[in-house]
């Protein structure tokens, strides 16, 4: 098959496309003839050298990918050779064919197209897990995105306004602001020229959002614990603004207020079967219904995986960028 492999860390120039045999499926993988793949950040920490897959992953990048089952084990599953399914990966997405637990498979959701298909499981499993189950939003709860153009954040608000929340998000443009509005943010904060910490406050009234998903850490911690309502969360899914801050544990005690965090790539294939499970039962049935869209921005053709590791590397974007395979 071909594939696209890592040859040195570094820039976009070091994907290129190789010949690989297909891969060895273990007990309860399905192989997955590929016809979309998302390219998502971690794939770029990959690429640079910064995150490296887990023991037992393929070294190829790609978490995520549309397409056919065309063999493996399928037992426990509703599942039958010749469905079109879209996975969530431990690694290998950027190939012919991919290998994926099969517990770890979705079915299309109606109305979707495989293209857009393959634009959601990294970024559902994510959200699904951080927000809603570490997080716990529920009822009538606020929540805060941070990097709310990007494919987590763009999924955080459209998953949680059609379950009924209040969503803010911080976005680094005007531009931006207007992008995530007309997604259904009901405010967008430009984090360049506004204070997020101040415009929270006036847009609840004094109270704090209740939950907050955090790519940001680093300094931005503090500020998440003055933004929180009390009994307040904040989730950390990424560090890109460092992976250290001095906290107020004043704050942090007097208002009850719990800082987590988690990464989702190590976890068991078990784990993940259990949040597809939750994604069938709760989220799949939205997309039927009009309440959710996958937001693709652009995609690109196999062959051209620089120019899209570029396009992500200048972060532009609204939404995902996806790889396409004839």
């Amino acid at each position: 098959m071909k594939a696209i492999e890592i040859t040195t860390p570094g820039g976009p120039e070091v994907l290129q496309i190789v010949e690989r045999e297909k891969p060895a499926l273990k007990k309860g993988e399905v192989l997955i003839k590929v016809h979309a793949a998302g390219i998502n950040r971690p794939d770029v920490f990959q690429r640079q050298g910064s995150y490296p897959p887990p023991p037992d992953a393929s070294d190829l990048p790609g978490l995520e990918v549309a397409g056919e089952i065309v063999e493996g084990d399928l037992s426990g599953t509703s599942f039958k050779i010749g469905d079109l399914v879209c996975a969530l990966t431990p690694g290998g997405g950027y190939a012919e064919y991919c290998a994926a637990p099969a517990g770890n498979c979705l079915p299309i959701p109606k109305g979707l197209n495989l293209v857009e298909a393959a634009t959601l499981p990294e970024t559902y499993f994510t959200v699904w897990s951080n927000v809603f189950d570490r997080g716990q939003l529920k009822g009538d709860e606020t929540l805060l995105v941070h990097g709310g153009a990007s494919g987590i954040g763009t999924t955080a608000i459209l998953l949680a306004k059609a379950l009924g929340h209040k969503v803010f998000a911080t976005v680094g443009s005007d531009e931006r602001v207007k992008a995530v509005e007309t997604l259904g943010a009901d405010k967008g904060i430009n984090y360049k020229t506004q204070d997020f910490v101040e415009e929270i406050k006036q847009l609840t009234q004094g109270k704090g959002v209740d939950v907050i998903l955090d790519m940001v850490s680093g300094e931005y911690i503090n500020r998440n614990l003055q933004a929180l309502a009390e009994d307040g969360r904040t989730v950390i899914i990424a560090q890109l603004g460092g992976s250290k801050a001095t906290i107020n544990s004043n704050l942090l005690m007097r208002r009850r207020l719990t800082i987590t965090g988690s990464t989702l790539r190590p976890r068991s294939a078990e784990f993940k079967t259990d949040i597809a499970k939750n994604l069938a039962e709760k989220v799949w049935p939205l997309f039927a219904q009009g309440k959710l869209k996958p937001v693709v921005y652009a995609t690109f053709p196999f062959e051209d995986v620089q120019k899209a590791h570029a396009m992500m590397d200048a972060g532009e974007q609204i939404g995902k960028i996806v790889l396409t395979l004839e």
